[in-house]
């Protein structure tokens, strides 16, 4: 069989290009977070803006950069500190108001802000079109608040992002965190189905898939809800409580899930389910493949991590036990004078063995361990 190797550089092209694009996005949106953590209720920027959004006032408010004052005509200085009273103060008047770096300084106002035409823009407001084109010019900061439309818009290179109010983003919030709950139930549910067949050797590929499907599920929903308390800042106190009660070992969990099954593949693991979109995520087949390299199911030992970190046995003498049997399941039928030898510790070895039953009856009858 003669190799397609144009087809293969082809596929390693899109491949490459997929990674790049992922990678920019991921990029984009770490440094929208950091921009909205300026920005959360509760903050002195925040409460200014809020103020004149109360007060149906315009603005167009920029950072200061490297090469700014290259497109600013005409203003007064101000330089004074930043406070959102002199803030909303300053607004009442035409022209861009300027902030240092840092925020802490308003340096002057009154200001007209003159980009170069030709830097693209998809807005049609003469505000909005010179706070974007601005943005892109010096790859600055730029806030544009509209009297009319009574929205904040935050513009940051490539970044145009519109805050929305508390009261809207608390509910979204909140409906989130309700999808949550359900989703960790039906997580919940699936690794303690997963316990029971661990003990009795009775996991299948399609087992291990499902689990991982409903924690990686749970996962992506809770970064959902950690975006919404960026937002929210001070006012997400009780949500952010739910969220990490929800989600309380939640990660450790899926670690060892991926440890027991994959060794020293697990970083490798984690990082195709990480980067797997939500409709592949949803067929087990497709976490078969890209995981296991399986299209068909089969039977899987773990080599028992996870069930071993709820016993009383420190890390060391687990690593010890694994390395030496390999499986959970021969740890389980090992006798004693099997054990001894390979902790070395009677005493140690006796307490193992009552930790495993105790693990085994409280899985049958359906306990959380």
């Amino acid at each position: 069989m003669v190799r397609d190797v144009g087809s293969d550089l082809i596929f390693f092209s899109n491949d490459l290009k997929s990674n790049q694009a992922r990678n920019k996005a991921e990029e984009k949106e770490k440094r929208l977070v950091e921009l909205l953590k300026l920005f959360s209720p509760g903050t002195s920027i925040r409460t200014a803006l809020d103020d004149m959004m109360r007060a149906r006032m315009g603005a167009l408010i920029a950072v200061d950069k490297k090469g700014f004052f290259n497109i600013v005509d005409g203003g007064f200085r101000v330089n004074c500190k930043f406070s959102p009273q002199r803030l909303v103060e300053l607004a009442k008047m035409d022209g861009a108001i300027i902030l240092s770096n840092d925020l802490k300084k308003i340096i002057y106002a009154n200001t007209l802000l003159v980009p170069d035409m030709k830097v693209g823009t998809s807005e049609t407001g003469t505000r909005h079109k010179a706070a974007e084109r601005t943005s892109k010019q010096i790859n600055t900061l730029v806030i544009a608040v509209s009297e009319r439309k009574n929205k904040i818009t935050l513009y940051w290179g490539d970044i145009c992002y519109v805050l929305e109010r508390s009261s809207e983003i608390l509910r979204r919030a909140a409906e989130t965190l309700q999808i949550l709950e359900k989703q960790k139930e039906i997580s919940d549910d699936s690794i303690s189905n997963l316990n029971i067949l661990e003990i009795n050797n009775l996991v299948t590929i399609s087992d291990v898939c499902n689990v991982l499907q409903r924690v990686e599920a749970v996962k992506r929903i809770s970064n959902k809800v950690k975006r919404y308390l960026v937002e929210l800042g001070r006012e997400g106190i009780i949500v952010s409580m739910r969220l990490k009660e929800l989600t309380k070992n939640l990660k450790k969990e899926r670690l060892m899930i991926l440890q027991d099954y994959f060794g020293g593949a697990d970083i490798q693991s984690e990082r195709i389910l990480t980067q797997m979109n939500f409709d592949d995520l949803l067929e087990t087949s497709n976490l078969s493949k890209e995981l296991f390299g399986e299209v068909h199911d089969k039977s899987i030992s773990p080599q028992g991590l996870r069930i071993l970190s709820k016993t009383n046995l420190d890390e060391k003498n687990v690593k010890l036990l694994i390395d030496r049997f390999k499986t959970l399941e021969k740890i389980f039928e090992v006798d004693k004078s099997e054990l001894i030898e390979a902790l070395e510790d009677e005493e140690n070895v006796d307490s193992l063995r009552r930790d495993l039953e105790s693990l085994r009856e409280k899985i049958l009858v359906g306990k959380k361990i």
